[in-house]
Formats: structure tokens, sequence, C-alpha cells
């Protein structure tokens, strides 16, 4: 399937490479650039982009006691949108101190509530990946310090050396994507040019779980199972969105009757899961906890759909005012709810509809639900659902419209952090832009929602695909559910 023949903007960015492929043109033959290479070829360039979006965050300055520090004097981070996490938790996390190591280290930091003893706020792997690149900045700064390696502010090398895994990370989604794509490879061009892959690549640690999701779904289609769990669960291990994949394909196989595939998954992501926390769960109880009891206390995040109504509206929330560190009890329930409603809802959808849908159709309802109805949206969430839009619905003009409208909300929201006496702007423009992107999320799960019910539709089946991301479920029978054979409602490739 070529994009140029079947997608309006495809055939527009095509314009620069001379216009679409032309009918009699050969495909395929060229020694070296074929569609991963390219694929990597533009990633690079995207990433080389998000590094100078969060380059001026890294610059230093020398003050008048001689020391070099991080220049962050007027709002830097928000004026110039560079903000990222990676930067202040080297210090907040004690990374930068010799002998520390994460959920056995703590610290007192200071609340409203009086001295709060706080440990890394991170799952496991994140945590120690953390951990490992603050060991490699210090080895850096060593050699340095000999004159063998260039020197700049510890936190700047952290940063640097932090960036190089996650560009690599990314750069592997990308290679998953487009084996799991099969006859739509171009389509990874959605994911190696996304506006939120050059905003967020480095904004947190999530590309190292994006990696890990995608890399499962890949051993899933080449009908691993067992790998496929390996790498969800090791997902988990470092973000939790990688567990809410194993839902569709729960529901999936229990339509075809391929339920021992989904047990060997699911429990090689417990198995894996398991391997890497058990450790710390037992050495460090209080320290591993930590991300648990942050999650459960946590408030509604400025990009949640709650703190939108709450703004416009004056609502105190539905645990009305809470003291810092009280548990949001009815909000953390009200949330899970509306979630597992959703997940419900997308199971029925599953079932009933007259083709068994695709797993990354249903991955992307799945995600996309939690981000809508968590009480948590952080920005670089968003790129949770970059590959799974690429596989799910890769109309071009309407995932790649949603990505540049996700990736504007950073825009609002860092000039709303500066405040009115640094000519911030109000929050207003900021939710005002959480409730467009909001809408967008939920028209894209409307259209992918119709392409499950009408699958003649479906670009994908179009192209001659039953499930290229379904393994032992690509043109599988239905044991439950209407048995209507994908075929019978799988149009023609458009030419």
């Amino acid at each position: 399937m070529i994009p140029s023949h079947t997608d309006p903007l495809a055939a527009q960015a095509s314009e620069v490479a001379g216009g679409p492929l032309g009918r009699h043109a050969t495909v395929g033959r060229h020694w070296f650039w074929s569609p991963l290479r390219v694929g990597l070829l533009l990633a690079v360039i995207a990433l080389t982009l998000s590094w100078f979006g969060k380059a001026a965050c890294i610059q230093q300055y020398t003050p008048e006691d001689g020391q070099p520090q991080l220049d962050w004097r007027s709002g830097r981070p928000y004026i110039a949108m560079c903000y990222s996490d990676i930067v202040p938790l080297y210090t907040a996390e004690q990374l930068d101190e010799a002998g520390t190591f994460p959920y056995a280290t703590s610290w007192v930091e200071e609340t409203q509530a009086g001295d709060e003893v706080r440990y890394m706020e991170y799952p496991v792997l994140t945590g120690m990946f953390q951990w490992a690149n603050a060991q490699l900045t210090h080895a850096w700064v060593s050699v340095a310090d000999s004159g063998w390696l260039p020197d700049a502010l510890p936190v700047a090398i952290y940063f640097n050396i932090t960036a190089l895994w996650l560009a690599l990370a990314l750069l592997v989604t990308v290679w998953a994507v487009t084996r799991i794509a099969r006859r739509r490879p171009w389509d990874v061009v959605l994911l190696a040019l996304s506006p939120l892959v050059i905003v967020h690549a480095f904004t947190n640690f999530d590309a190292v779980a994006v990696a890990l999701a995608t890399g499962g779904m890949l051993a899933w289609s080449r009908r691993r199972p067992v790998l496929a769990g390996v790498l969800f669960g090791l997902g988990v291990a470092a973000k939790l969105y990688p567990l809410f994949l194993l839902g569709p394909l729960l529901v999936l196989c229990l339509r075809a009757g391929r339920m021992r595939e989904w047990a060997h998954t699911a429990a090689a992501t417990l198995g894996s899961w398991a391997a890497v926390n058990l450790p710390f769960m037992l050495l460090f109880p209080e320290g591993w906890s930590e991300f648990f009891r942050l999650n459960r206390e946590r408030g509604m995040d400025p990009d949640s759909l709650y703190n939108v109504i709450s703004y416009f509206t004056g609502w105190e929330g539905f645990d009305g005012q809470l003291a810092e560190g009280e548990t949001p009890v009815i909000l953390n329930s009200v949330s899970a709810a509306l979630f597992l409603l959703c997940c419900a809802g997308v199971a029925y959808l599953a079932m009933r509809a007259p083709v068994r849908p695709r797993v990354a159709q249903l991955c992307f309802l799945v995600v996309a639900a939690f981000l809508l109805t968590n009480k948590v949206w952080s920005p670089q969430y968003s790129l949770w659902l970059v590959p799974l839009a690429v596989l799910a619905i890769p109309r071009w003009r309407l995932v790649f419209g949603w990505m540049v409208l996700d990736a504007l909300v950073w825009a609002p929201r860092m000039f709303s952090y500066l405040g009115p006496e640094e000519n911030g702007l109000p929050p207003d423009w900021f939710l005002a832009t959480v409730i467009v992107r909001d809408l967008v999320v939920v028209g894209v799960c409307v259209q992918i929602v119709r392409e499950i019910y009408r699958p003649s539709m479906d670009l994908v089946r179009q192209a001659g695909d039953d499930d290229p991301a379904g393994g032992f479920l690509d043109g599988a029978p239905n044991v439950l559910g209407p048995a209507t054979p994908p075929a019978a409602h799988t149009a023609q490739p458009a030419r």
C-alpha cells in the first residue's frame, strides 16, 4: 500500500520529492533506502530537533561567586518552552550525590503539613534507568577532570546521556512499528516525524516504556507470546500503561479461542515484572511503595478533565478541599470506575463487532480511555498513543492533525506557569487547549469505532491484511461472537 496513492496529506507531502509515486515506478529495488531506513533517518532528524528544543535549559552562566550554574533565570524553562523533568530530578532525586541508591536513599522534604520523608518516586525500571545514567555522569565527570573528555555541568552531562538512551528507545519504537505494519511500512513516517516526539521525546522518561510496549506488540505479532509478555512486564516496571495492552489481547483471544497464548503472555508479564520488582519490594519496601503512595495521594492534574471542570465551574472536586498529603478517595474511585466502564465498553465492542477488531485498534481505545478518565495526564503521556495511532488508524491527515494539536498544548501550559507577574498566560488559555485536545482524541476514537463496525473503511484491511499486529489472531476464525470471516468485510486494496 502506497500512502501517496490513498492519503491526501501523504500525496501533498510527497511533492517535496517529486509528487506521488508513478503507476509504473519500480518499488522496493533500491539497494539502501528501504522504508525502515527512511523512517529511522527522519526520526533522527526529529530527535535532533527535540534535543535542540530542550538545549536552552542546560545552558549555564557564572555568577559572582565563580561557580557555574544552570541559567534558569527569568523563567527561561517556560519562556523558551525547554522544560524537562530530567534536569531538576537529577538533584531532586539525590542522583547528583555519590553513594546513593534508588529506593534505599531517603531525604526530608518540607511541606505545608511538616517534614516528609521521600524516596525515588518512579517505578523500579525507570528509577534504575535514572540511577544508571547518574553513574555514567559521575564517571564522565571523573574522566573530564583529568582532561580526557569535555567538561560541563554534571546536570547537563546527565541530561545528554539520558537523552541519548531515550532517543535510542524511540528509534527502537520506529523499527518495531515498521515491522508490525507489514504492507503499510511508510505509515511509520507519522511516528518518525511526530510533533509529539519533537516536543516530548526528552520531557520525561516515557520513551523507555513506549519502546518496551511496542516491542511486546511486535513479539506478539510474530507469535512469540512469552517474549511479548517479558517485554510487556518490563514496560510495566517502567510505566504502568503497557499493562493495559493485555486487556484488548484478552477479549480478542477469548473471541478467537486462543486463550492459551494469552495465558502465556500474561504469565510472562507477571513474571518479568516480579523479577524486577521483588528484590526492591523485599529489601526496600518503603522506597519501593513511594510510587504507589504518591499516585494514590495525588490530586487532579492540571491536564485532567476534572481540573478543567473544577476551574470553569468553581467545583471543589469530589473530595472537597484536601490537606496536603490527604488522599482524594472519591476522585480515585470515580476515575477507576470510569476507566473500567470504558474498558467494559471496549470489550463489548470487541465481542459484538461484525469482524473481530484489530489489536492496535482496541489498544488505542483502552489507552485513550485511561488518559481521558485518569486524574493525571502529564504532557509526555501522549507519546503512549503515537505508535498505537499509527497502527490503529493510519489516516495521515487525522493522526497528524491530532498530534499537532496535542503538541501545541505545551505552549500555553508553559506560559501559564510564568504567572501574571512574568506576563504569563492565564490558565484559561491552557485549559481551553486541553479541552480541544481531549475532543480531538475522542474524535479519533469515534473514527476507530466506526471502522471497527465498517471494516471496509479500514485502510489496513484495504491493503489486504486482516490484523498485522494480531499474531495468532491474524486470520483466525471466531469461536465467540459473529462468525463472519474477515474477508467478507474487507474491501479491495485501493489503486
